[in-house]
C-alpha cells in the first residue's frame, strides 16, 4: 500500500490473487449525498421544489376548473334527463335572458358590493382608533373581538345571526322599548350576516396599514387646518388603498360564492350559490354555467382594481 495521494487522485490498491499475480483494483467512489447532487443540478432542484404545489395547482385546481367550463357547454336530454356531452351556448344565454337567473346574478353582485362597502365603512374608523388613539389594552381587546368570529364554526355564526334577528330574537327585544322592530329575514339581514362573517378579512389588513402610517402625517394634517374626516378622506384613504383592495378581494369573492347565509337568514332571497346548489344534481350544465358567473365577476373586479394601480402597490 502506498501513501494516500492528495486531492481527487484515484487510489489504486494492489491485491495479490491466489496465483501470486498482483492486480490493480480501483475502489468505488463514495456515494455523494443528495444535497450535493441537487446543488450541481439547479433545474432538478427547481423541479423538486415545485412538483408538489404544481401538482395541486395544475392537477387539481386548473383541471377541475377546466372540466367545470367544459360541462357548462353540455346539455340535458329532455326525455331521459341525462347529461349529454356536446356544445351549446344555451346555458349561458339563459343566464342573461331568463329574468329569474339575471335578477339573481345582479342581486348577488349587489349584495357582494354592499358587504364590501359596509366592511370598509366600519374598518377604516375602527382601524384609525385602534392604531392611533386606543390604549394598548383596548387595542388588544378590540383585536380579540374582531378575530372572535373566526374562532367559531360557519354554521354556528349563521345560527347566532338567525337567533338575533328572528321575530322574538335579541334585536327586537332590545328595540321594543323604542317602538322599533327588526327588518326580518331578507336582503338587509343577509348583508349584515355576510359582513359579520367576512369583516375580519377587511379589518386586519386595514388596521395593519394604518398602524404603519407615521404620527407626523396626522400632526401635519392638523397643523394645516384639516379636521378629522378631511384627513381620513384626503390622506388616510389614498395611503391605505392597497390594504382596502386586498381586504375587498376576500369580502367580495367570499360573498359572491356564499349561499347558506341567504338560505338561513335571507328568507326568500336567492343568490347564485342557491341556484348552483339546486341544479347541481338536476341540471349540472346549468350549475356549471352559473359557477362561471362569480369567477367572471371576480376577474372584472380585479381588472378594475388593476386599472386604479392599487394592485401594483400591494
Amino acid at each position: 500500500m502506498g501513501e494516500t495521494p492528495p486531492g481527487n487522485t484515484i487510489i489504486r490498491k494492489r491485491i495479490v490473487n491466489p496465483g501470486g499475480e498482483k492486480l490493480n483494483v480501483i475502489p468505488k467512489a463514495p456515494a455523494r449525498p443528495l444535497s450535493t447532487y441537487l446543488h450541481k443540478r439547479p433545474t432538478t432542484r427547481l423541479v423538486a421544489l415545485l412538483a408538489l404545489p404544481m401538482t395541486w395547482l395544475v392537477g387539481v385546481y386548473i383541471i377541475s376548473l377546466t372540466l367545470l367550463l367544459v360541462t357548462a357547454f353540455w346539455f340535458i336530454d329532455p326525455f331521459t334527463s341525462k347529461v349529454i356531452p356536446g356544445f351549446t351556448l344555451q346555458n349561458f344565454v339563459n343566464i342573461v335572458t331568463v329574468p329569474a337567473y339575471l335578477s339573481t346574478s345582479l342581486r348577488t353582485l349587489g349584495i357582494a358590493l354592499a358587504v364590501t362597502v359596509v366592511c370598509i365603512a366600519f374598518a377604516v374608523p375602527l382601524g384609525i382608533f385602534m392604531a392611533k388613539i386606543a390604549r394598548p389594552w383596548v387595542r388588544n381587546a378590540l383585536a380579540v373581538a374582531i378575530t372572535l368570529p373566526l374562532w367559531a364554526g360557519y354554521l354556528v355564526k349563521l345560527l347566532a345571526m338567525r337567533l338575533t334577528f328572528t321575530e322574538e330574537g335579541l334585536f327586537n327585544w332590545l328595540m321594543a322599548p323604542f317602538g322599533i322592530s327588526g327588518p326580518g329575514f331578507g336582503i338587509p339581514v343577509t348583508i349584515l350576516t355576510l359582513t359579520y362573517l367576512w369583516f375580519p378579512y377587511m379589518a386586519l389588513p386595514v388596521f395593519t396599514a394604518i398602524r404603519q402610517l407615521p404620527h407626523s402625517l396626522f400632526d401635519a394634517s392638523a397643523d394645516l387646518g384639516a379636521r378629522g374626516w378631511p384627513t381620513v378622506f384626503r390622506m388616510v384613504l389614498p395611503l391605505i388603498t392597497p390594504a382596502i383592495i386586498a381586504g375587498s378581494v376576500f369580502t367580495f369573492s367570499l360573498s359572491l360564492g356564499d349561499y347558506l347565509a341567504a338560505r338561513f337568514v335571507g328568507g326568500s332571497t336567492q343568490m347564485i350559490g342557491s341556484i348552483i346548489a339546486s341544479n347541481i344534481n338536476l341540471n349540472p350544465p346549468v350549475a356549471a354555467a352559473f359557477s362561471i358567473v362569480p369567477i367572471a365577476f371576480v376577474v372584472m373586479y380585479l381588472m378594475i382594481a388593476r386599472r386604479t394601480g392599487s394592485l401594483e402597490r400591494m
